[in-house]
């Protein structure tokens, strides 16, 4: 017999995970995020944020085919940035990264050991943003 879980994921536990609740994932929700300005930008990505009602926060990743061609890409780019979502301390914010421009082209590899760190600390830079730091580093400054 299958034991299925019926309970929902507890919002507020740990933060070590990824689960639905996480996510942020109907249009109406990513456009209201973006109709704020962005919060931060680097050479390849734009971060927008906007504070939720939940006791955690939740991640949106959008990367256009236009701007990484090969779906390995995109996957590698939406994989980076869960993952540091997934260990930053944020609270109850709404993040999207978006993809703002091209990272590689059809004519070299999908993926590199190179392009990983870079999207690894681009991304981190985006996380460092002061709209995504936990209220006691608020509270320090």
């Amino acid at each position: 017999m299958i034991n299925t879980i019926t309970e929902p994921v507890q919002a507020g536990a740990g933060g070590a995970d990824f689960a639905r609740v996480r996510r942020i994932v109907k249009t109406d929700e990513f456009s209201s995020v973006f109709r704020l300005r962005p919060v931060q930008k680097t050479a390849h990505f734009v971060l927008y944020t906007r504070t939720n009602d939940l006791p955690h926060a939740r991640l949106g990743v959008v990367a256009a085919k236009r701007f990484a061609p090969r779906a390995v890409t995109r996957n590698t780019i939406k994989r980076v940035t869960r993952e540091i979502f997934r260990q930053a301390a944020l609270l109850n914010v709404d993040c999207i990264v978006r993809l703002s421009r091209p990272v590689n082209s059809k004519d070299g590899p999908a993926t590199t050991a190179q392009l990983k760190r870079e999207l690894r600390a681009e991304i981190l830079r985006l996380f460092a943003a002061p709209a995504c730091q936990p209220l006691k580093a608020h509270k320090a400054t």
